[in-house]
């Protein structure tokens, strides 16, 4: 398989962008209906102050990126770049808040090869090395299977976010 994971570049947007349209569209068709699908694109996507951050994945087989995605320090807890009033680029406290998994997607020719689980442990590493002891997340429905393998809990219900039931979920490091 040789699955690598690097910390994405300017250089990748492109294709991160093609990845998280592919994601959106072919992974979520099991959970939300198609006017939730649509309704999503409202605040899924790119957030490139991950990647200006450097905090932010690229997960690689055969050359090609099959999935993407981060951390971060900031308030932000979900959402790209279009996502408007869900940014909030203030710092977090590492000593009393927990650190961000951001911006998650595997293309859908490559779910189940371990690549969620790749980026998730090179983002909860490089948060636990920033000094972060816990790590919170909203998670899809489609996500959330995934999360909870890797040790995350529902820290709430479900909330809406137009129109889009996510669960905010945290682990502690």
């Amino acid at each position: 398989m040789g699955l690598t994971v690097h910390i994405a570049t300017d250089g990748d947007l492109p294709a991160i962008a093609a990845i998280i349209e592919r994601a959106v569209t072919g992974l979520q068709g099991n959970f939300l209906s198609q006017s939730e699908i649509e309704a999503s694109r409202r605040f899924m996507g790119v957030d490139t102050q991950l990647v200006r951050d450097a905090t932010y994945f690229c997960a690689v087989i055969d050359d090609r990126i099959a999935g993407c995605g981060g951390w971060s320090w900031r308030r932000t807890l979900f959402g790209g770049d279009g996502a408007g009033d869900l940014i909030d680029p203030s710092p977090l406290d590492p000593a009393s808040e927990p650190a961000r998994i951001r911006a998650m997607y595997t293309h859908p020719d490559y779910v189940r090869r371990g690549i969620g689980r790749a980026i998730l442990t090179a983002a909860e590493d490089a948060a636990r090395t920033a000094g972060f002891r816990e790590i919170d997340l909203m998670s899809t429905l489609a996500g959330e299977p995934l999360y909870r393998r890797c040790g995350y809990r529902a820290i709430g219900e479900r909330v809406h976010y137009a129109d889009v039931p996510l669960i905010p979920m945290r682990k502690q490091l």
